[in-house]
C-alpha cells in the first residue's frame, strides 16, 4: 500500500513530534515504537503506558431489536450485558470460522457499541450490516467518530483519577461509563490488551490531542511514557492473549482456539454458525483439536509465526505468535500443537528455526499474570 493511502489518527502529528517509528498497520500509519520497545513494555509492566489505538473500528448498533441482532450476528448471549458492561465475544461464520474477535459494551438499553480489530472492521460490519435484515435495529459505522486512547499499566488508576471525578473504583474490569477526563467528555473502559489493570478512553477526534497531552503530564511523577503498537504486541503474548490472523483466523472455529466458552449455545434463537459450532464442540469432546499452549527457550532464538513445533523428529505444531519476553528475559512463543504434547512440562518439544531445532518448555497460558 502507498502512502498516500495511509489512514492517520489524530494524533498524528503529536506521534511525529515525539520522534515514532511508524508502521502501516492494516492500513493506518501508527506508531511502532517511540524509543526501546523493551523500556515501553517495562513501564507498562511497572509504571504505566500511553497507547493511541484509534485504528480499531467502532460499530454502534442501536434500536428496539438491537440485543436481538446481535444474539444473532455473534456468538456469545449480548441481550444478558447489563448497560455499562463489555463483554468479549467473536463473529462467526456459517462454518464456525471465526471472522473477528470483539469486545461489545452496552451504553444504554438500546445501544451497543462493538469494538472490531483494524484488519478486520470492515469485513465485520459488512456482516452485521447483512445479518441485520428483519432487524429493528440499525447498524452505523462509527470509526471515524472515536479516537481511541489507553492508558496501561499499574500507575494507571491514579493517573485517571487525577483528571476525572468518575467512580474509578467502581469501574469494574469489563465495564464502560460516560465521564468527562481534563473536560474531555469520554467513555471510560476499564478494558485492556496488555495484562495489566488500565483503561482505554473513546472521545471525539477533535479533543484527542488535549487528552493526550493531559494524560502525559498526569503521569510525568510516575514515569508513564508513549508506547507503540510493538510494546503491545509482547504484552498480549506475555499476558497469553490472542491476535486475529495468529491465534485466531477463519480455518478455526472458537472451539479449535480454546476459547469454546465464548459461544452460547444456552441463549435464545438462533445464531449464525450454531450448527457447525455444536458440531466443533461435539468433535472437540471426542477428538481435542490442536491445542493452544506457551513455550519458552531454553536458548536465546527467538521464534516466529509459521516455524514448525517439532518431537522425535515429527511436526507437531505451528508457532502462531513469538518474541523475546522482556518480563522472563527469555524468548517466548504461543503455538498450536497436538494434544500429546500439549501438557505443560511436556519434554522433547522444539522449535525448527531455519533447520535447526531449538529446545523449548511447554508451559500453560498465560506467561505473566498481574498480581491483583
Amino acid at each position: 500500500m502507498s502512502s498516500t493511502a495511509l489512514r492517520h489518527t489524530a494524533l498524528d502529528a503529536l506521534h511525529r513530534s515525539l520522534g515514532a517509528m511508524m508502521t502501516d498497520f492494516a492500513g493506518w500509519d501508527m506508531p511502532l515504537r517511540y524509543g526501546s520497545e523493551r523500556d515501553e513494555h517495562t513501564a507498562v509492566r511497572t509504571r504505566a503506558g500511553l497507547f493511541d489505538l484509534s485504528h480499531m473500528g467502532e460499530i454502534t448498533v442501536t434500536g428496539p431489536q438491537a440485543a436481538a441482532l446481535l444474539d444473532f450476528a455473534l456468538v456469545g448471549n449480548i441481550g444478558g450485558v447489563r448497560s455499562g458492561r463489555a463483554r468479549y465475544t467473536m463473529i462467526c461464520r456459517e462454518d464456525g470460522g471465526i471472522l473477528d474477535d470483539l469486545i461489545v459494551y452496552r451504553l444504554a438499553d438500546t445501544e451497543y457499541m462493538v469494538v472490531a480489530n483494524a484488519s478486520n472492521a470492515q469485513v465485520v460490519l459488512d456482516a452485521l450490516v447483512e445479518r441485520a435484515a428483519g432487524f429493528d435495529a440499525e447498524v452505523r459505522d462509527d470509526r471515524d467518530a472515536y479516537a481511541l486512547i489507553a492508558v496501561q499499566g499499574p500507575e494507571s488508576p491514579g493517573i485517571l483519577a487525577s483528571l476525572t471525578d468518575a467512580d474509578l473504583d467502581g469501574l469494574k474490569y469489563y465495564a464502560g461509563l460516560p465521564g468527562t477526563v481534563a473536560g474531555v467528555p469520554a467513555l471510560i473502559a476499564r478494558t485492556g490488551y496488555t495484562g495489566e489493570d488500565g483503561f482505554e478512553l473513546f472521545v471525539k477526534p477533535e479533543h484527542a490531542v488535549e487528552l493526550w497531552q493531559a494524560l502525559t503530564r498526569a503521569g510525568e511523577g510516575v514515569g508513564l511514557v508513549p508506547c507503540g503498537l510493538s510494546c503491545r504486541d509482547t504484552l498480549r503474548l506475555e499476558a497469553g492473549m490472542p491476535l486475529y490472523g495468529h491465534e485466531l483466523s477463519t480455518a478455526l472455529t472458537p472451539f479449535d482456539a480454546g476459547l469454546g466458552r465464548v459461544v452460547k449455545f444456552e441463549k435464545d434463537g438462533d445464531f449464525v454458525g450454531r450448527e457447525a459450532l455444536a458440531r466443533a464442540a461435539e468433535q472437540a469432546l471426542e477428538k481435542p483439536p490442536r491445542v493452544l499452549v506457551g513455550l519458552v527457550a531454553e536458548g536465546r532464538r527467538v521464534p516466529r509465526a509459521g516455524f514448525a513445533v517439532v518431537a522425535g523428529g515429527e511436526v507437531i505444531g505451528e508457532v502462531t505468535s513469538g518474541a523475546p519476553s522482556p518480563t522472563l528475559g527469555k524468548p517466548i512463543a504461543m503455538a498450536y500443537v497436538d494434544a500429546a504434547h500439549a501438557a505443560p512440562g511436556t519434554s522433547g518439544v522444539g522449535v525448527d528455526i531455519r533447520g535447526s531445532h531449538e529446545p523449548y518448555e511447554v508451559v500453560a497460558l498465560p506467561f505473566y499474570r498481574r498480581q491483583k
